[in-house]
């Protein structure tokens, strides 16, 4: 009979955490859907003007806006699975259902089983997200983004005037279609003040965002320079021709920040490269910075669910203990980020981070254990033994 019984409790538990789980998962990505939304339309204003200047398509506006999403999942998960915990958990209390699996004898630790499962799930897809996908897309996206500032330098060059971009060099268009392309140019370099002035003519050419900066790529024409010591006037035709335009500074090519570069560039800097050397230590506070946030997703729904499960329950709801985990939360948050900013001088930084995320998961999963509840049955106990004596 024990066994029995013993059989039919394993499977009612069995079924009981696959029905949390099941309401858990859909909870949670009914609000993580709806809050990356939100995020979504607050980044597209972003890349809006910026498309629309540059007179580019629908396309590339989708494509910015999408790209710019990853790097906010990593807030956005771990506040989903906290708030789908607070709403499942405090709807099972006040329709009694989380009583009455008390009464039957589950631990709070095994009615926080489901969402420790589905915390871990979360915790590993972030991990994948901060240490690959997340730099990756937001290194396509600043590409992007200067490729789209480039095509909207070329909009600035005006149809039948000689524009100057900067000092010594004149540009001539004589018409631009709305792809972009520029027909019948005529530019003049003199920039160079130890080679002779150059005009180049061609019949088409284009504005182009490379790794060497802002660039015209002509094509179909002509290079001619005038070498006044010789007195000869050289000719060049090509098919092809790539002429640097002026920036701020001077043309290099452009560096990867390190909220940029995967882990496996993290790890692995170019020694050669001087700026590579000076941020270093960026490097290392941007690789524990992206092991330890993840553990937010664990920390937050633990938080919640201690809350609401450990302890005596109130089935007329319990708010109190909710806006309590919520400042909790927000306070771990902001610590959290804190600490991030004094890592990148200090490494009392990098200690915080990892006693923001590892202490509030083992104390806990103490509160959820036996041993904790046992401790305080002992010191109830005790308390009302002391009533008793002094009445």
């Amino acid at each position: 009979m024990l066994r029995k019984a013993s059989a039919k409790q394993k499977q009612s538990m069995k079924i009981f955490i696959s029905y949390i789980f099941k309401n858990l998962i859909i909870a949670t990505a009914f609000i993580a859907v709806t809050l990356t939304f939100i995020v979504f339309l607050t980044q597209s204003l972003r890349f809006l003007e910026l498309v629309v200047n540059a007179g580019n398509a629908g396309a590339a506006f989708w494509t910015l806006t999408f790209l710019a999403l990853p790097r906010f999942f990593e807030v956005i998960f771990p506040l989903s699975i906290m708030i789908a915990t607070i709403f499942i958990y405090n709807k099972m209390t006040l329709d009694s259902e989380l009583t009455v699996l008390k009464a039957v004898g589950h631990s709070p630790f095994s009615l926080a089983k489901p969402l420790l499962l589905l915390a871990l799930i979360v915790a590993l897809l972030l991990w994948v997200i901060t240490l690959w996908l997340a730099p990756v897309s937001l290194k396509n996206m600043q590409k992007m983004r200067h490729s789209l500032t480039t095509e909207f330098s070329s909009m600035l060059f005006r149809e039948g005037v000689f524009n100057q971009p900067g000092t010594g060099l004149t540009v001539y268009i004589s018409k631009r279609t709305e792809d972009g392309t520029l027909s019948g140019l005529m530019i003049h370099d003199t920039r160079d003040e130890t080679k002779p002035p150059s005009t180049v003519l061609a019949k088409r050419g284009m504005m182009v965002a490379g790794e060497e900066g802002q660039q015209v790529v002509v094509f179909d024409g002509s290079r001619q320079s005038f070498d006044e010591e010789s007195g000869i006037l050289q000719l060049l035709t090509f098919d092809q021709y790539t002429i640097n335009l002026p920036e701020a500074g001077p043309v290099t090519k452009r560096w990867s920040e390190p909220d940029e570069r995967t882990i496996f560039e993290l790890l692995r800097p170019n020694m050669d490269n001087a700026r590579d050397r000076e941020n270093l230590r960026n490097f290392s506070i941007e690789i524990h910075r992206r092991l330890a946030s993840p553990l937010l997703a664990i920390v937050f729904p633990l938080i919640a669910i201690c809350a609401l499960v450990v302890g005596p329950m109130d089935r007329r709801g319990q708010a109190k203990r909710i806006i309590l985990a919520v400042i909790g939360i927000m306070l771990i948050q902001g610590l959290f980020l804190a600490s991030y900013n004094i890592a990148r001088n200090n490494n009392l930084g990098l200690v915080m981070m990892y006693i923001l995320t590892l202490g509030p998961i083992f104390v806990s999963l103490f509160f959820l254990s036996e041993k904790s509840e046992n401790f305080r049955r002992n010191i109830l106990y005790k308390a009302k033994g002391l009533k008793e004596q002094s009445a």
